[in-house]
């Protein structure tokens, strides 16, 4: 018999590509994201069968007409990982880019919803499937200068139990994975490639890795088929909050 599939966006860094090489020992994978060279090099490195799929999800056309030009062999897909999202600046709401608010919303709310809603008909119709949200505490909680992150992160939320309830009949099982501060390529993309201010974020404290997150992903998808874990809130130890952090001084 052959391996579920399992598709997964954000692949080409931090906690997606981390789910990736976790999957792939119980998985095949379709790895999805925007840097094509990150993901040839990344299915090269995995040991089972993969496509690859290089699209913005910002983008409805491409991410229907990718998706739909899998082989025919491909098309069922059991698990659907939605990590794709990023932070994009650190503003007071006054004093926030509108270009940054369009490409959080885009990304972290539309770009799921487009993904979901290519993967979603399959999975009716055979009333089976997973779906997994990668959202944040930041879609639990607010914090200063978070506005509009926070908002899209709400979003998700929001989506997910609305998932949660319209697939239930379905039999299609929905889950959330709302991380803390994980140390991946998050706060490098917030400051705009400010390498000296992102590190500043994961000083004096440990914070979580992506390969944390993805044990975790791996662990909800493998529950058995009558066990779904709704939400799931992890956090370093030294995070209490979106908010309080204990900092060591040196």
């Amino acid at each position: 018999m052959s391996k579920p599939i399992a598709l997964i966006t954000g692949a080409t860094s931090g906690i997606g590509e981390a789910t990736a090489r976790l999957l792939a020992r119980d998985y095949r994978l379709v790895i999805c994201g925007r840097r094509e060279e990150r993901l040839e090099k990344l299915s090269s490195e995995l040991e089972t069968d993969v496509q690859t799929l290089s699209f913005d999800v910002r983008d409805k056309e491409a991410v229907f007409n990718t998706i739909a030009s899998l082989p025919e062999e491909w098309q069922v897909i059991d698990a659907l990982i939605n990590n794709a999202g990023n932070a994009h600046g650190l503003d007071l709401i006054h004093e926030g880019n509108t270009d940054d608010w369009d490409a959080m919303m885009d990304i972290n709310v539309k770009g799921l919803l487009y993904v979901s809603k290519v993967i979603l008909p399959q999975m009716v119709d055979r009333k089976r499937g997973h779906i997994v949200n990668v959202s944040s505490i930041a879609g639990l909680e607010v914090y200063p200068r978070g506005n509009v992150y926070c908002a899209s992160k709400h979003a998700v939320d929001a989506l997910t139990k609305g998932m949660r309830m319209d697939l239930n009949d379905h039999g299609i099982k929905v889950t959330s994975i709302d991380p803390g501060l994980v140390e991946t390529e998050f706060s490098e993309v917030r400051f705009k490639g400010d390498s000296d201010r992102a590190k500043q974020v994961y000083q004096n404290y440990t914070p979580l890795t992506a390969h944390d997150v993805a044990e975790t992903i791996e662990f909800v998808l493998n529950r058995p088929a009558h066990v779904m874990i709704g939400d799931l809130l992890i956090l370093p130890t030294d995070q209490a909050s979106s908010t309080i952090v204990n900092k060591k001084s040196n």
